[in-house]
């Protein structure tokens, strides 16, 4: 397997850049999982952090970043995978939707997880919707727990098991 830095990676925090590199491309080169290095690119080393993250990037045609997301959790033992960040340039496209579904698929299907979960704002309705038709269910409030803005706010959280995700997908 070869890897190669995406182009257009200026949006990327510099040190995912410097640590990181791309492991495969899912679909006409504008998506790319970047991982640490590892011969097995689906399973992160034996000795990575339990938080070995995963970072996923899309690029419109001319290399530029539209998104990315970030999973957190891939190797760890109780196999629950958390969402950690989604973030599109220019939403209401179908962007989100579509890097969610995608998520999913490889967080249930390559990773075999047993539970993919998220936080959001609780003000962030639109998220928590697109989230809801995804087959997310609400588990609880995190009260308190962010900071925005010089306030303390509430956080959601909602989780997809694995059972759930392919009684939807079938």
């Amino acid at each position: 397997m070869t890897h190669r830095k995406p182009k257009g990676c200026t949006g990327l925090p510099p040190d995912i850049l410097n640590t990181m590199q791309v492991s495969l491309c899912l679909s006409a080169s504008q998506h790319h999982w970047i991982f640490p290095p590892s011969s097995h690119w689906n399973r992160p080393p034996l000795h990575a952090s339990s938080w070995a993250s995963g970072y996923y990037v899309s690029e419109t045609d001319s290399g530029e970043i539209e998104a990315y997301a970030i999973l957190r959790g891939l190797s760890e033992d109780s196999r629950s995978v958390e969402l950690k960040r989604v973030v599109v340039a220019i939403p209401e496209r179908g962007l989100g939707r579509r890097i969610l579904r995608e998520l999913q698929r490889i967080t249930f299907h390559e990773f075999g997880a047993h539970r993919l979960f998220l936080d959001v704002f609780e003000d962030n309705s639109r998220a928590r919707h697109i989230y809801e038709s995804l087959g997310f269910r609400y588990e609880g409030i995190m009260r308190d727990a962010a900071c925005r803005n010089g306030a303390w706010c509430n956080l959601h959280l909602m989780s997809i098991l694995e059972t759930e995700y392919h009684s939807l997908s079938s």
